[in-house]
């Protein structure tokens, strides 16, 4: 079987959650016999061998509000998919929908359901009749918790054919950091403080963490870049949050040295933009508690509220700082937390479990491929 995912961006040109669920897509995939390769929109053009799976790449020629378009990837799109059993398709991408009904390519359709639209409400106005006859016509859509199900308008009308996929990861994957890159970030930041990974975009909710940690000594470590950096060192300066270190980009191994070493995870996201949070589930496999927010997403289906963290109302400063304190003053609560979030990634989100799923997909609507 073959399966051609087509989407906007991917490895090595961008390092996304959307990204690395296609990664483990098609490395998984490739374990069980299935060639899964992935065509995209790129500044650049060619090929990327990845050993066990291709990224093609055609010429971006303009990008508009987060999607990018091109003229040449009619014609490879039509090209790619004629060898292929199954199109996986990856929502918001509106681009995807042109290509779709253009090219006619007459093959079973998945749908990875990524995000409602969020920011774009003026586009979604515009786009809403296209995307809605899109929805309609791929043959499965997969959702990444039941969660986003049931919170979604937009998928509401689709219901009928929405299967439930979370995303997984594979501990494997990961490097395992060595004795002095642990004793380097610990001496660093001491043998206790809170972490936050990820872009630090709009939606993440790092502008309300900063208001909680007003006035407090408690060390918190903000890894990842994006656009919104700028506004939040000029917000922690205000603030006068000298414990607070913003450390920009760390490569894997350094990532994984401080989950193992952190008292928790913060992920104070408070727009639906946030669909999953791929973090959360890198802190739960190592065994950490998380505070997240309920905003009616996958946030919540990784984070269960009393149980693996800590569950707020997102924009609450007050009831995030009280979240942090309570973290740092019932440290053995916190560990039992974060063991039952462990075994909460062991049961429901490795990433052999998520692959499997979708193959269940792949092979139902392709049978005897």
């Amino acid at each position: 079987m073959r399966v051609l995912h087509f989407y906007k961006t991917y490895k090595p040109d961008s390092h996304g959650g959307a990204e690395q669920l296609i990664w483990q897509l098609c490395t998984g995939a490739a374990q069980r016999g299935i060639q899964a390769d992935v065509l995209t929109v790129s500044k650049h053009t060619g090929t990327s061998d990845l050993g066990d799976h291709k990224h093609y790449r055609v010429r971006e020629d303009i990008a508009v509000a987060s999607a990018n378009f091109s003229a040449a990837a009619f014609g490879a799109f039509r090209a790619h998919a004629a060898t292929a059993d199954v199109i996986h398709y990856h929502f918001p991408y509106p681009f995807a929908d042109m290509v779709h009904f253009v090219t006619r390519v007459r093959k079973p359709t998945v749908l990875t359901y990524h995000s409602d639209i969020v920011k774009q409400k003026n586009l979604l106005r515009v786009y809403r009749p296209l995307m809605n006859r899109f929805l309609s016509s791929v043959d499965r859509i997969v959702a990444t918790s039941p969660n986003y199900v049931e919170t979604s308008e937009t998928l509401r009308p689709f219901r009928n054919k929405i299967d439930v996929v979370p995303i997984g990861i594979d501990r494997d994957a990961y490097p395992q950091p060595d004795a002095a890159t642990l004793a380097n970030w610990r001496d660093r930041f001491g043998p206790r403080f809170f972490l936050f990974i990820g872009n630090l975009r709009y939606y993440k909710g790092l502008h309300v963490l900063l208001d909680a940690l007003a006035g407090s000594r408690y060390p918190v470590v903000i890894v990842g870049n994006g656009r919104e950096e700028h506004a939040l060192k000029a917000q922690a300066s205000r603030l006068g949050l000298q414990h607070t270190h913003f450390v920009g980009s760390v490569d894997e191994v350094d990532k994984v040295a401080l989950l193992q070493l952190c008292e928790a995870l913060l992920f104070p996201s408070h727009l639906r933009s946030e669909a999953f949070g791929i973090s959360l589930l890198e802190a739960a496999m190592y065994g950490k508690p998380m505070v997240s927010c309920e905003i009616g997403t996958g946030t919540s289906y990784v984070n269960i509220a009393d149980e693996t963290g800590l569950v707020i109302p997102p924009e609450r400063p007050d009831l995030l700082r009280n979240a942090i304190d309570w973290l740092w003053n019932h440290p053995a609560e916190a560990k039992t937390m974060g063991e039952a979030a462990a075994r909460r990634y062991a049961t429901r989100f490795t990433g052999q479990q998520m692959v499997s799923g979708y193959i269940d997909i792949y092979r139902a609507l392709a049978p005897g491929r």
